[in-house]
C-alpha cells in the first residue's frame, strides 16, 4: 500500500483540525468529529502506512494537548503510523 500523508497546518480551531482530517484522510462515512471517533479511525479504520504531520499545534491552544496525546498513543499502537509534531 502507498503512504497516506496528512499535513495539518494553520489549525486555530477544532473545526479546522477536523476539516483538514476529512480533506486528507479516507475517513469512514460514520466518522464523527470527536476524539473517540478519531481514535477508532486511527487504530482500526484507516489502512496504513500513515504519516501525520502537525505544524504548529500550539496555534490550537489548550485543545491541542489532548489531541497530541491521542495522536502519540495511536502512533505507539500502530507500527505503520508516524507522527511529527513540528513547532
Amino acid at each position: 500500500m502507498s503512504l497516506t500523508r496528512c499535513v495539518l497546518q494553520n489549525v486555530h480551531t477544532l473545526a479546522d483540525f477536523y476539516r483538514q482530517l476529512h480533506a486528507q484522510l479516507p475517513l469512514p462515512p460514520h466518522f464523527g468529529d470527536n476524539q473517540d471517533a478519531l481514535w477508532d479511525a486511527l487504530t482500526g479504520d484507516l489502512p496504513g502506512p500513515l504519516e501525520i504531520v502537525w505544524k504548529q499545534p500550539q496555534l490550537l491552544g489548550a485543545a491541542a494537548e489532548p489531541l497530541q496525546e491521542l495522536l502519540r498513543d495511536a502512533a505507539e499502537e500502530r507500527d505503520d503510523l508516524c507522527l511529527y509534531l513540528l513547532p
